[in-house]
């Protein structure tokens, strides 16, 4: 996507505001009041979703952290003043935890991710280096029967060569190219390096501008 000098910095104001937690969710009983605008941040475990909200934040604590697979186990909702909620999913896929509870996770993200009326995009995060596994397509397919407008954002691209990270996107573009909910738009990031951070902040500026204008 392109985007103007304007439009980043309007973006890059947006997400310097103040960030706070709202509520954690390890069941459905527990998801918080739908409120404002939610855009969600999935993925499988150890994919990078925590240190992206950190990055796209500004927060260096504001997400948990953890090197080891499946730290986060619950649904972790943050808000600015702006009307915009962001919601990091618990991973999928392996995880150093049962599988009881892996399924409980599981069962969790379906109901999310078909209950929230407010939620305006799922932001499918997917390791550059490995590409898209099963599991992500799982997660998509799931979307794609929910009618739940998605996009792939691809993480540690920092870590390919040019020519790599450019196949990896080229590839990814045409996996998701018949998916009916698909974006069709790739976000290639790196949390650490900054690398595609301001267009990613402005795209989700333009999903909760164009989800407000439906409103009214």
């Amino acid at each position: 996507m392109d985007f103007t000098p304007e439009q980043l910095e309007t973006a890059r104001k947006f997400f310097a505001a103040e960030w706070e937690f709202v509520a954690g969710a390890a069941n459905e009983e527990s998801l918080p009041p739908m409120q404002g605008v939610e855009i969600a941040f999935a993925g499988r475990s150890n994919v990078g979703k925590s240190s992206l909200v950190n990055a796209l934040t500004g927060h260096k604590a504001l997400a948990r952290v953890s090197d080891t697979p499946g730290r986060t186990q619950q649904i972790n909702f943050f808000s600015n003043p702006h009307g915009l909620v962001l919601a990091d999913l618990p991973g999928y896929g392996y995880a150093k935890v049962s599988k009881e509870k892996v399924a409980a996770w599981t069962g969790l993200v379906r109901t999310f991710a078909l209950g929230r009326a407010n939620l305006a995009r799922v932001f499918v995060l997917v390791d550059s280096r490995h590409g898209l596994k099963e599991v992500d397509k799982e997660i998509m397919t799931l979307l794609d029967k929910a009618a739940v407008s998605y996009a792939v954002v691809l993480t540690k691209i920092d870590t390919l060569k040019t020519g790599e990270a450019e196949m990896r996107v080229a590839e990814t573009a045409e996996a998701i190219s018949r998916r009916p909910a698909a974006f069709p738009v790739i976000f290639p990031t790196s949390s650490q390096a900054n690398t595609g951070l301001p267009e990613l902040k402005a795209a989700i500026l333009r999903v909760l501008d164009e989800r407000k204008q439906k409103r009214n």
